[in-house]
């Protein structure tokens, strides 16, 4: 798959592999220092492969100590070697063994790639290309394989020895201090999901009863004292398995499941088939010491991995390309998952609210790339929101289109063709075609084409002829590699509300220029797939609001040419509640672009009276707290900024974005000092969706209420710091006193840190809070708390929680106008990027919308691009993030 650029791959460069691994047995003997890997490999050449073809494999720093071929020492001079490449020129025609001894460090894997320590424990991680670290491989998903894994360690160090598949057999080696285990998985699998662990740790167990009634042993292994702390995960674990049999009909399919948490880990979590491993911020949670969104992501965390078993594992993927149609799919599964465990409205609402946040902004600036891009130079730099996110939702709008029993039978195609197979996204669509009848090669643009598109929507009322004109248009703009884009397939779920806020039916005419086909009005879902529509409905009988993209049908921007009488009557009585919420948004939006580009910041003060009544109604008469408090969050700074999209300058959008919250605060003063007063939950804590919606109402109105008073507000904040049972509300508390400057925020992170200072996970959220505080004087406070013993650079997480909170939380002080939040940035890109590439090049994301910037700004953070991309030795992971942003 190499071309002659070596860093570059291309998809249209895919060949099948030469040769083939039938059975892989490992026998990995565990030290600190000198870890031992014997792997034994059954070879075959691939009937489709090159003929006469040498076998050349994969490695990754290895130290090879021996190779034979079928139980004979391989001569030297029949194989060349280096720490990146294993090459055997004339291996023989018949199938053979090939069996390799490798050396390792574990201790001194800095990358956390490959087999590495982690605390006391050995682990490893080997997506996407991390088992060549363990030995030399044909590291590529399309090699399945059947593996044994015979792990040995010391007894005392290791007690517990894990492995992929279900236990074979353990026990002690005679006259020493080492015990063995062997496991076996009979599922072939890529070697990207091969994983090990070993080490002193605590265990929580359970069993799970399938469908078929097999019973399935269940464990959670985290370091000792924190078993009760993984009570939660668990159950979510237990959660999910049923979920997946009742909504998919799968059912898990080995005797045993492992979890391992660990707190050295780049990924949030690893899907290795009957071993997930995953960092130790998705597994531990309890009332003191984890929020609601903890809590939250716990347990889409653990169903994402867990899910993955069919949607990853039984089906993966052909290469790394096709890398949406494991992760986008599996996205889309956690997300219904999740929204049938809680809210689907308010599921629904976040999802969105993360797509536009993450992967609308990726798709605005310089690394913008199709959910399954055509070349990559690092895959490591491709695990992104537009694969996850976007690919989620081109899985969803899939099911908008084809409807809900047609996808069902797609989906049950998908698992009977594909299963025990590498697949690709035509695979996947082509089991649509066969249940819905459709051709989707137009729907499959989504997959090709990069950028969010823009639907515009305008809107024409005869009241005379009792008739609705719809204007509908699509475009695209230009991103890297991509200036011309071609019209797309845009499912626009839509609904007409009458003056007196009742729906209206949907009828249409058919005219010689385009109409709406029976089954889009009984659907109500058109189908714009060219340029430009033109949509006439009759028997309308009065000027009627236009509600479109109801539930997000589709993932663009949509310009509306809405009044601001319709965006509140669409507040109040659209029977779609993402609808509701994106009318407030929109409401929002325009508020704070207008108040943006004025100077001195300001805005229509009858406008925002209007907005002030529209939440008012809401509140009154929602009974979801859930979803009155996302109506009650404005847009973040990055939404205002996206929507501007030139020339943005940073410091305008904290000013109107901070006078738009205190005039919310002021406005709906009454109606949020009821909130914050009657929701105060004195029953026991419990993370159940109507409890955190509540406290979630309750934060919101003491973030509105601060917002317009800070002396109030302070008052009000200090006084739940200090009562909190919970940490939910203890760190809510705690985020408000951190925006408001004085004595009072010191003290209270003071006192947060003397509470918590043994407790990592804890202490990341005291590190967040401080570095997305948008005052002057925030840098420097990052800069001593990196000096701090709160802080490692060697840990993922603490990075994440200081540097990439102030990279990515604080728009304000990272967008500093003397270059001070870039150059910082920098410098930890150019301090990580030897130990942990990983880490770095997600950290130099930051700069993705550096280009959306005023003069001012644009000048120092493209010098500090360029600072980075003339260093000498950058990893391949920076070196693409630089170049591309450069480009």
């Amino acid at each position: 798959m190499r071309t002659e650029d070596p860093q570059l791959v291309r998809l249209a460069d895919y060949r099948p592999p030469d040769f083939l691994i039938d059975r892989v047995a490992l026998d990995i003997k565990l030290d600190q220092k000198k870890t031992r890997v014997t792997s034994r490999l059954s070879l075959r050449r691939n009937p489709i492969g090159r003929a006469g073809a040498p076998l050349l494999l994969d490695g990754d720093e290895l130290l090879l100590l021996g190779v034979t071929l079928d139980g004979q020492p391989l001569d030297t001079s029949r194989y060349a070697v280096t720490p990146e490449k294993f090459t055997f020129a004339e291996p023989p025609e018949a199938p053979f063994e090939l069996e390799i001894e490798i050396e390792l460090d574990p201790s001194a894997n800095t990358k956390l790639m490959g087999l590495y320590r982690s605390g006391s424990a050995y682990c490893t991680q080997c997506e996407a290309e991390g088992f060549r670290r363990i030995t030399y491989f044909l590291d590529r998903p399309d090699i399945l394989s059947v593996y044994t894994t015979r792990v040995q360690a010391d007894r005392k160090e290791a007690p517990v020895l894990l492995s992929n598949g279900n236990p074979v057999e353990h026990g002690d080696i005679p006259n020493s201090s080492m015990h063995y285990a062997i496991w076996y998985d009979p599922f072939p699998k890529p070697c990207y999901l091969f994983a090990l662990v070993g080490g002193d740790l605590g265990r929580i167990g359970d069993t799970f009863t399938t469908m078929s009634g097999r019973k399935v042993d269940l464990a959670i292994y985290v370091e000792h004292g924190n078993e009760p702390r993984a009570a939660y995960a668990m159950d979510a674990l237990k959660r999910a398995m049923r979920w997946d049999e009742t909504a998919y009909g799968r059912e898990y399919d080995l005797d045993v499941f492992n979890i391992v948490a660990v707190s050295d880990f780049n990924m949030g979590a690893m899907e290795n088939k009957g071993l997930n491993i995953f960092n130790d911020k998705y597994v531990l949670a309890l009332p003191e010491t984890a929020t609601d969104a903890d809590y939250a992501g716990i347990e889409r965390v653990i169903a994402h991995e867990y899910l993955h078993n069919w949607t990853g594992n039984r089906i993966t993927c052909r290469d790394w390309f096709q890398l949406c149609l494991k992760e986008g799919l599996t996205v889309f599964r956690d997300q219904e998952f999740t929204a049938d465990q809680r809210s689907r409205a308010v599921q629904r609402i976040a999802d969105v609210r993360t797509l536009r946040g993450q992967q609308f902004s990726e798709d605005a600036g310089p690394l913008a790339h199709s959910v399954r891009p055509d070349t990559y130079r690092e895959i490591n730099n491709f695990y992104t929101a537009t694969v996850y996110e976007k690919g989620a939702e081109l899985v969803r709008m899939l099911k908008v289109l084809v409807g809900e029993d047609t996808f069902a039978r797609g989906i049950k195609l998908y698992f009977a063709r594909c299963d025990g197979t590498a697949a690709t996204v035509e695979d996947f669509l082509a089991c649509f075609e066969v249940s819905s009848g459709r051709d989707l090669s137009h729907f499959a643009l989504w997959y090709k084409q990069a950028g969010t598109p823009s639907v515009a929507i305008a809107s024409t009322c005869d009241e005379r002829a009792k008739t609705l004109t719809l204007e509908i248009s699509q475009d695209t703009r230009p991103t890297p590699g991509q200036p011309d884009k071609k019209p797309l397939i845009v499912p626009l779920a839509i609904g007409l509300i009458g003056a007196n806020g009742a729906a209206l039916p949907l009828k249409a005419e058919v005219d010689a220029f385009d109409g709406a086909t029976q089954s889009e009005l009984s659907r109500g879902v058109l189908e714009l797939t060219t340029a430009r529509r033109h949509i006439v409905f009759r028997e309308i009988p009065d000027r009627p609001v236009v509600s479109v993209l109801r539930g997000f049908s589709a993932p663009v921007q949509l310009v509306q040419s809405a009044t601001d009488e319709d965006l509140v009557l669409q507040c109040a009585c659209d029977s779609d509640r993402c609808a509701r919420w994106q009318a407030a948004q929109s409401y929002a939006t325009r508020l704070l672009v207008a108040a943006a580009r004025q100077t001195p910041v300001g805005a229509n003060q009858a406008s925002i009276a209007a907005f002030g009544e529209a939440l008012r109604q809401i509140v009154a008469t929602s009974d979801d707290p859930p979803f009155t408090a996302q109506v009650l969050t404005l847009p973040s700074e990055a939404d205002i900024a996206r929507e501007i999209g030139e020339n943005v300058d940073p410091d305008a959008v904290y000013l109107a974005r901070q006078s738009l919250r205190a005039d919310m605060g002021r406005a709906l003063s009454r109606e949020l000092t009821r909130l914050h007063r009657d929701l105060d939950q004195n029953a026991p804590y419990s993370p159940d969706a109507r409890s955190a919606g509540r406290r979630a109402l309750r934060n919101t109105a003491l973030d509105l209420l601060a917002a317009s008073d800070d002396a109030a507000g302070m008052r009000l904040a200090k006084a739940q710091f200090d009562a909190a049972t919970n940490m939910t509300d203890r760190v809510a508390a705690l985020g408000v006193l951190c925006l408001i400057e004085g004595e009072a925020r010191e003290e209270a992170l003071d006192d947060f840190y003397k509470r918590y200072a043994g407790d990592a996970l804890v202490i990341d959220k005291w590190l967040t809070l401080q570095a997305i505080i948008p005052h002057a004087g925030t840098l420097d406070r990052v800069r001593r708390l990196m000096r701090s013993d709160a802080f490692s650079m060697g840990n993922p997480n603490r990075v994440r929680a200081l540097i990439g909170a102030f990279a990515a939380g604080n728009q304000r002080q990272f967008n500093a106008p003397d270059g001070s939040g870039y150059e910082f940035i920098g410098e930890c890109v150019l301090l990580l990027d030897p130990k942990n590439p990983q880490v770095a090049a997600r950290l130099l994301s930051a700069f993705r919308t550096w280009r959306m910037m005023e003069p001012k700004r644009r000048r120092p953070a493209e010098a500090t691009l360029q600072h980075i991309q003339a260093a000498q030795s950058l990893s391949p992971d920076v070196r693409d993030i630089a170049d591309r942003s450069l480009a």
